[in-house]
């Protein structure tokens, strides 16, 4: 096994969940900074956490990192990196990504075809031939460059890890499956205790708590782009497969709930609680906001409410708040997350938060306001987890 340096983009203001869960699987965290988490691993780690973290947006192999501020530093630096312990001499490995940020060299495709033009007179030295056909397995190259520091990745998961294969079908602003995920993660949630997403939209946050109450890696279904590369073998990738099924909780009783006022929503979110294989798990009901009810007296809401980004929308976004004010203060001893990007949620909605947090959802800013309500009592508890 070789030691490799590895990189998670993700979602700015998950990093510590993205930090706790490498070390759940094992992995030594080397660094973090906004939207970014290094940690270090084997050939096996890029195939365990591809297919078993939640909250991460790729998983890149980090060929190396230096400074650069002219074009011929930046070839000769990209050329002396060991290309050749990864990509093939059949390979395709096009520059797909570049990114500068405050920078000298800040043509991003300058950089990509310097960048391309270094990597194949390094893998020429190597494979000592002077043209590449690239008709093998695509190894997709990513730059990165901030402050004249370049990071050089090769991208190991194809397409981006939120996509799970479930949700083929969204509504108008659906909330992507990683955030979903770090919205549980925050939220004191555990499978025994009910959960209700009262405007669940194409349900990706009752898809994603019933995909953890089973304890179901959330790559389980999909493929990535690293299964067919030479250096990692195929037996790795069958082996974190039957390592992450013999893990799956499928005796558990539970049920989550999610409720949209919209039928065609609803339609959409079954459809893709089925593709994920836990529409037993999910019970959708068309219901509106203002006739939220539970008979149960401990459980939680996690929701992604509209936001009002057009102004148009901010009027009737701002009804809607006032009416979840009132219908979650009959939950009284439940807790409430909730996600938005309206400054004044809390005055509209009625409470203060006990706690918030910044998140963003893509390009938006937005809060995640959370209520804690009380824990139940201990014989309650046993109750439910039985």
């Amino acid at each position: 096994m070789t030691k490799l340096l590895l990189t998670i983009p993700c979602n700015f203001g998950v990093e510590a969940i993205v930090n706790r869960e490498i070390q759940n699987l094992g992995y030594e965290i080397a660094k973090t900074i906004d939207g970014r988490v290094d940690f270090y691993g084997d050939e096996l780690a890029i195939a365990r956490s591809n297919i078993g973290l939640r909250t991460a947006e790729r998983i890149l192999l980090k060929v190396g990192e230096f400074e650069a501020v002219t074009f011929d530093e930046l070839f000769e630096k990209t050329k002396a990196l060991p290309w050749g312990d990864f990509v093939p001499k059949d390979a395709e490995f096009p520059v797909a990504k570049a990114n500068s940020v405050k920078s000298t060299l800040f043509s991003t495709s300058d950089i990509q075809a310097i960048v391309k033009k270094a990597v194949v007179e390094k893998l020429k030295l190597k494979y000592k031939i002077e043209w590449f056909a690239e008709t093998g397995v695509r190894y997709p190259i990513h730059v990165f460059v901030n402050k004249d520091i370049f990071s050089l990745y090769i991208d190991t998961s194809g397409n981006n890890l939120h996509k799970r294969g479930y949700r083929e079908n969204s509504n108008i602003a659906p909330i992507k499956e990683t955030l979903a995920a770090a919205m549980l993660d925050l939220t004191p949630w555990h499978w025994d205790r009910i959960l209700i997403d009262p405007m669940c939209g194409s349900g990706t946050i009752p898809i994603e708590a019933a995909l953890k109450g089973l304890n179901i890696a959330p790559g389980i279904k999909r493929n990535f782009g690293a299964e067919d590369w030479e250096f990692i073998g195929k037996d790795k990738w069958d082996t974190t497969r039957e390592e992450f099924k013999s893990q799956e909780k499928w005796d558990r009783q539970f049920l989550v709930q999610g409720y949209d006022i919209d039928p065609h929503a609803l339609r959409t979110a079954r459809e893709n609680a089925q593709l994920a294989g836990v529409e037993k798990y999910i019970h959708f009901q068309q219901r509106d906001i203002r006739d939220l009810q539970s008979s149960d007296k401990y459980g939680f809401i996690v929701t992604n409410p509209p936001y009002g980004e057009r102004l148009e929308d901010k009027e009737s976004v701002e009804i809607l708040y006032k009416e979840m004010g009132v219908a979650m203060s009959r939950l009284a001893t439940w807790s409430y997350s909730i996600i938005t990007s309206h400054l004044d949620f809390e005055s509209i909605f009625g409470r203060k938060a006990d706690k918030r947090r910044k998140l963003y959802n893509g390009m938006i800013k937005t809060t995640l306001y959370q209520y804690f309500g009380p824990k139940p009592p201990k014989r309650v508890q046993e109750e439910i987890s039985k």
